[in-house]
């Protein structure tokens, strides 16, 4: 009899064996219209969950035809192609991609329960597919969801609406089970207690029992057997269907006690339909409580969602019309009211109010909008009318990208999910064969009687190793993360970047428009013994208004800020490299450098002391002459963002590497990293070099982060572990990077680190949750402490350990949504040197120092001291990095990169630069 017990034991466990891990029929593609067609029902699981002889580099079609309802397939995720699709009931939903190269890839419900492979082969056709090919995407960068037949999107509320009648359906079944099984329930427990009382006596009655659990079992548990069922038909198994084996067991053998109990010695006549009814129950509680909690999680997608009007006032053919936002075509001029929500993106072309953008930037304070400025649709006008010009409609406008982002990244995979994905893809059926070998044992070696105890402890084992939690905890947390980042102005675009950020030790900033504002602005104006401030800077910037120049730009700029009156300007003549020449009240004023003093004959001595000074400051001095004689010195400079420093600081205190990297000169970096208070500089880094200083800082173990605006910024943003652009950046940079700081503020880089931080601590404990449950369970369930304590586990407490376990993971997982980010406080630092790196050579930059030290300890000369035209650094003739030939003039650089820029535009290096020494 045991030789039969262990030899079945065997058997079942090499069945089991190959019913999962066997070969599967694959499902095969058909190809029509140059599109790779695939065909999969949902219901229960895929069908077909093996996809063969897809090719690489051609477009794929997946019509998912789902004929049920519920939410673990009401969503389904590709990692791979950045898919996140909802499958509404009862319908087929089109979901496109290309696989770009060979390989599997996984494609899975929403909750990870339920999984499918695509089995991608072959070589790629020699004619990629383009854009103009039907269901084009761009390859791995994305997937298009549409509904067959309909040529649009799902309703965005579907979703919701479905969980909502799932919803009502688990509380009326919820309610039934409740009502059924505790009489039941109360009789068996309460049976020792009352044994005189008529009551539980009646109730005791197996006959009796069956009535009241039977509706329990096939009402109650219907939707967790259909499911289970339907993923063993499938040849897989989940959550759902070791729950039904489970109660199956229990139920069968009950039925056999009541119905042929002749069949059985006397001392294994014992039903158990009150374990099955309590399980059943206990388990549709959790997956209610689990659902209401789980649909929280979406809400910031809901939220972004629901920002856009559904309506835009526009202006055609002279009328003013009210179309929905479908309509809206770019071109169209549209017209905003107080207090109303902007449609579309668009340019102001007439009006000036203050707009509230903190629902996409997550940036407080209202900013001042007027002609010519951008506006984002969804933001809210809040003080004036605004007319402005669309630019960008329907899908391609930043809220729509914003909530494809943050769909894509709740569809990815972290690194550390694919762990949690491995131990899912073998855990059913381990635990399926760890419940027979327990069955097996406790038939040998078990107290009496033996059968019952066995089988007790198989189905506890089945009941409370529901790998539900483990399924759950990546992915509930992702979803919860990115959506807050989305809220606060961050737009994750991968679960991986979300995880790694985490580990970031070094972050690199490029200097101009990340760190600074990107455009010049004046910053000093210093006049001469007996000249006026403010009448010094009107007439410098009523003479540069006639100039075209960006410095002249920024001069006026701040005359206007100051509300100066500007004096008639007569005579202007601009002098190509030196600065401009006009009559202002009767009196010839230069405003330049210093050869358009010389060159009319201007003592400038009394300005030389401010003009370096500015000049070892970063900042471009201008100097200035009314009437021959010296009236000042005006410098322009790239100021800093506001919170540039405090963000900085920020960064260091937790224990990150700030470094900026920059194309400027030495001096100027410096100047600015000092001011910022950053203490290592890359400087002179030309664009095609910034990804290998980004490898180079790899190279020295280091997880680098980057962070950048320009073009010449992407592939260091796309070199570096995790990259992020400015959202106000150009759409180059913001596609190289993994996470886009939509406000532009560097201190979304410290919130993105905070949340990535806080998100993989939420994944650990999870996962922690998942399986501490399973690891301490399962060997309870099986019985390991009956021989030293005498102690089993009912299978009633395992239902409600494996409930417990999926809600505390869920519950933990929505804790997410209180976090928001620290406020920054203002960084307090004292005066540091930056160190500046140049060509792989280390240098620290003493920029307030009229003498400088070399590498070596020793004394540069400071004898005929010239300054670089292009950054304004004094240097010596002697020592120079190179020289150039310029209209009879030798000009003198700091380094090559300098000598380049000003090969680039010769002319423009000098109005408004530092003096050049020159030999004739």
């Amino acid at each position: 009899m045991d030789w039969l017990i262990i030899g079945g034991g065997v058997v079942l466990t090499g069945l089991l064996g190959w019913f999962f891990f066997g070969p599967k029929r694959a499902g095969q593609v058909e190809v029509e219209d140059g599109v790779q067609v695939v065909r999969v029902s949902v219901n229960g699981g895929y069908s077909p969950d093996l996809l063969e002889g897809v090719r690489p580099g051609l477009p794929v079609r997946m019509l998912f035809d789902r004929q049920e309802s519920g939410e673990c397939t009401s969503r389904v995720v590709m990692p791979d192609f950045k898919v996140n699709a909802t499958l509404p009931a009862f319908r087929t939903t089109a979901v496109d991609f290309i696989p770009t190269q060979a390989g599997e890839y996984r494609f899975a419900c929403g909750m990870n329960m339920v999984s499918g492979t695509i089995r991608v082969s072959g070589d790629p056709p020699e004619e990629p597919a383009t854009a103009d090919t039907p269901g084009h995407t761009d390859g791995l960068a994305g997937g298009q969801v549409t509904a067959e037949g309909h040529g649009a999107s799902p309703d965005p509320d579907a979703e919701a609406a479905e969980r909502a009648v799932e919803i009502r359906d688990l509380n009326r079944r919820l309610i039934l089970g409740t009502v059924l099984t505790a009489p039941v329930l109360f009789a068996v427990m309460g049976g020792e207690l009352f044994r005189a009382a008529w009551m539980p006596q009646i109730l005791m009655n197996p006959w009796l029992q069956l009535a009241l659990i039977a509706p329990v079992m096939f009402y109650t548990g219907w939707p967790i057997h259909r499911t289970g069922w339907r993923a063993l038909s499938h040849r897989t198994a989940d959550m759902n269907s070791l729950i039904t084996l489970g109660t199956v067991a229990a139920f069968g053998y009950s039925l056999v006690v009541t119905f042929l109990p002749g069949l059985l010695p006397e001392g294994l006549r014992q039903v158990y339909f009150e374990a099955v009814g309590v399980i059943l129950t206990l388990i549709l509680l959790g997956r209610l409580l689990e659902t209401k909690a789980k649909a929280s999680t979406g809400e910031a997608i809901r939220t972004l969602i629901g920002l856009q009007p559904r309506t835009a006032r526009v202006q055609r053919d002279g009328r003013e019309l009210d179309i929905g936002i479908d309509e809206v075509r770019v071109g169209d001029v549209v017209l905003v009211r107080p207090g109303e929500k902007l449609p579309v993106d668009g340019e102001v072309v007439a009006g000036s109010s203050a707009v509230d953008e903190s629902m996409v930037t997550g940036e407080p304070i209202p900013v001042t909008k007027s002609a010519g400025d951008i506006v984002i649709g969804a933001t809210i006008n809040t003080t004036g009318a605004l007319s402005y010009r669309a630019t960008k409609v329907g899908a391609d406008t930043m809220l729509a990208q914003i909530i494809k982002m943050v769909r894509e990244a709740q569809g990815s995979k972290a690194p550390i999910q694919r762990l949690a994905d491995k131990v899912s893809g073998y855990f059913v059926p381990v635990v399926i064969a760890i419940a027979v070998w327990t069955f097996v044992a406790w038939m040998l070696f078990g107290p009496p009687p033996v059968f019952i105890f066995a089988l007790v402890a198989f189905v506890s084992v089945l009941i409370i190793a529901c790998p539900c939690a483990l399924g759950l905890a990546t992915p509930m947390s992702i979803t919860v993360g990115t959506g807050k980042g989305a809220t606060h102005g961050i737009l994750i675009r991968s679960a991986e970047a979300l995880e790694t950020a985490h580990k970031l030790d070094a972050i690199i900033l490029d200097k101009t428009g990340t760190i600074t504002k990107g455009v010049p602005a004046l910053t000093d104006v210093f006049p001469a013994a007996g000249i006026d401030e403010d009448r010094l800077l009107a007439t410098v910037a009523a003479v540069e208004k006639a100039s075209e120049h960006p410095l002249a730009a920024a001069i006026v700029a701040g005359a206007a800020d100051r509300g100066l009156a500007l004096p008639q300007v007569s005579d202007f003549d601009s002098i190509t490299g030196q600065g401009v020449r006009a009559r202002v009240e009767g009196q010839v004023v230069l405003v330049g450098n210093r050869r358009l003093l010389d060159s009319f004959e201007v003592n400038v001595e009394p300005l030389l002391a401010s003009h370096d000074w500015l000049a070892g400051q970063g900042k471009t001095p201008i100097l200035v002459a009314f009437g021959g004689r010296a009236a000042g010195v005006i410098a322009v400079a790239d100021t800093l963002k506001e919170g540039s420093a405090d963000a900085v600081a920020a960064l260091e205190r937790r224990g990150i590497e700030v470094i900026m990297m920059t194309g400027d000169n030495r001096a100027t970096a410096a100047a600015i990293a000092a001011q910022v208070g950053i203490r290592r500089v890359v400087a002179e880094v030309m664009p095609e070099h910034k990804a290998a200083e980004v490898s180079r800082l790899q190279a020295e173990g280091k997880v680098v982060g980057m962070v950048g605006d320009g073009i010449n910024d992407a592939p260091a943003l796309a070199q570096a572990d995790v990259g992020s652009a400015i959202g106000t950046g150009t759409d180059v940079a913001i596609e190289s990077s993994d996470i886009t700081l939509i406000s532009g503020a560097l201190s979304g880089i410290v919130t993105a680190v905070d949340l990535s931080r806080a998100t993989m601590r939420n994944i650990k404990q999870n996962l922690m949750f998942a399986f501490l449950y399973n690891t301490l369970g399962i060997p309870i369930a099986a019985g390991a402490l009956y021989p030293a304590f005498g102690i089993t586990l009912s299978p009633i407490i395992a239902a409600g350990a494996m409930a417990l376990s999926s809600l505390s993971v869920v519950a933990n997982a929505n804790r997410l949504r209180r976090f928001s980010p620290r406020p920054i406080p203002p960084a307090d630092r004292p005066t540091l040197t930056p160190v500046v790196e140049i060509g792989g050579t280390t240098e620290p930059i003493h920029h307030t120092q009229r003498k400088e030290t070399s590498m070596f300890g020793k004394k540069k000369s400071t004898t005929a001291k010239v300054v670089d035209p292009v950054c304004g650094m004094s240097i010596d003739p002697a020592t120079a990095a190179a020289t150039r030939e310029h209209e009879g003039t030798t000009f003198y650089f700091c380094s090559t990169g300098c000598a380049q820029t000003f090969d680039s535009d010769p002319h423009r290096y000098g109005h408004g630069q530092a003096h050049a020494g020159h030999q004739h």
